[in-house]
């Protein structure tokens, strides 16, 4: 049994009486039919292709974009996980950095490991040596992401070595069977032959196909989701659509999480490349419209709480350093602002008192002791959307 995207074979699963139909991927690019530019398609290529373009030109209009970058990684690692069917929220992960809580809670822990990643790949790709992209990039991403398991250290990223259901969109949405084991390296093999390829299908088709390719292999035993989406934000910026990388899919795929299985579904079952090319470009559309608004609204919030603090009375200079530092560090401690400073617990606390005075800063433990204290605005801002839209 075949489809236009590859074939089925019948495999036998533990504890199912039937053998099960699993889905082995054609090689890319889609040959029958082929993927093409006409009419709707090209205009919605088009459209992505400004979206990016805007997101671009509001990216360099930053005067310092690494805090902004580093909100938005928080963000795109908590929706992402999300999707991989992890109970995480944004506020929890903002906290565990000051409050070092991560202890009995995988779910934190991985949210820390999968921001590690995106940087440790971001690095990897700027050195000279490992400008030509592989899929080692996501091995190594995928080690540092599951750093934390049972895995022994220095062992390569395993490989999936047994069959198991995937899930698509929300963990659990939509169940599928992945290709057995032992194809993976050959599967693998083709993926990476096309990622380096010279393909001549626009560069944002090719990013969309080679995430449906990546999560319809599915060859870890965990995060294959996560780290398809992370490889589409890499190439965006390796590709040189985006200086930064800014937009946030997860949080359209979050939204239309019903259509992002859906059309991942459709791949295999019908064929129907063009369908999730349409929405993938739909989605990069989205989220880069969604970035740049966010962007604006981020910085017009630090623009104003900047100018409310230097007119107040308490704008001393240990005040004026740690407002600078909110954007990369939203929440708080007396302990963390010490180190953020290096300076003494009691400058620490005049410090955090001063922006709290000035409608910057609010507690949020309720505690009279071991406080902690929130740019409230700046994260309600951030995490505007996080929540998936009821259909």
């Amino acid at each position: 049994m075949n489809s236009a995207a590859g074939r089925f074979e019948r495999l036998q699963i533990a504890g199912e009486d039937q053998g099960t139909l699993a889905f082995v991927p054609f090689p890319l690019p889609p040959r029958n039919p082929k993927v093409s530019r006409p009419g709707e398609l090209s205009e919605r290529l088009n459209a992505a292709e400004h979206a990016l373009a805007r997101l671009a030109f509001a990216g360099r209009m930053l005067p310092d974009p690494e805090p902004l970058l580093h909100a938005f990684a928080r963000r795109e690692a908590v929706l992402s996980s999300r999707l991989d069917g992890l109970q995480v929220e944004l506020m929890d992960l903002l906290r565990s950095q000051v409050m070092d809580d991560t202890a009995g809670t995988p779910a934190l822990a991985q949210l820390h490991n999968h921001i590690a990643a995106w940087r440790q790949a971001r690095g990897q790709l700027a050195r000279k040596k490992e400008r030509k992209l592989s899929l080692t990039l996501l091995d190594r991403g995928w080690q540092r992401m599951f750093r934390d398991s049972d895995r022994p250290a220095g062992k390569a990223a395993p490989l999936r070595c047994s069959q198991e259901r995937g899930d698509y969109g929300l963990a659990g949405q939509s169940s599928y069977l992945p290709p057995a084991a032992h194809r993976l390296p050959v599967l693998l093999e083709e993926l990476e032959a096309y990622l380096q390829s010279g393909d001549k299908l626009p560069e944002l088709v090719r990013i969309g196909l080679i995430q449906a390719q990546f999560e319809n292999i599915h060859p870890y035993p965990a995060g294959n989701g996560r780290l398809a989406r992370l490889l589409s934000t890499l190439l965006l910026e390796h590709w040189g659509y985006l200086e930064l990388p800014l937009p946030c899919l997860s949080l359209h795929f979050h939204r239309q999480g019903d259509d992002y299985a859906q059309r991942l579904a459709a791949i295999r079952e019908e064929g129907d490349w063009e369908g999730w090319t349409g929405f993938f470009l739909d989605s990069l559309e989205a989220a880069a419209d969604e970035a740049v608004a966010t962007l604006r609204d981020l910085h017009a919030i630090v623009t104003r709480d900047r100018k409310r603090l230097l007119a107040s009375e308490g704008s001393a200079l240990s005040a004026v350093r740690l407002f600078e530092d909110l954007p990369d560090q939203p929440v708080l401690t007396v302990a963390r602002t010490m180190d953020l400073l290096q300076t003494t617990k009691p400058t620490a606390g005049r410090a955090i008192e001063a922006l709290v005075d000035a409608g910057i800063l609010e507690e949020i433990t309720g505690r009279k002791r071991d406080r902690s204290y929130a740019y409230t605005a700046f994260i309600e801002r951030l995490g505007r959307g996080m929540e998936r839209e009821q259909g």
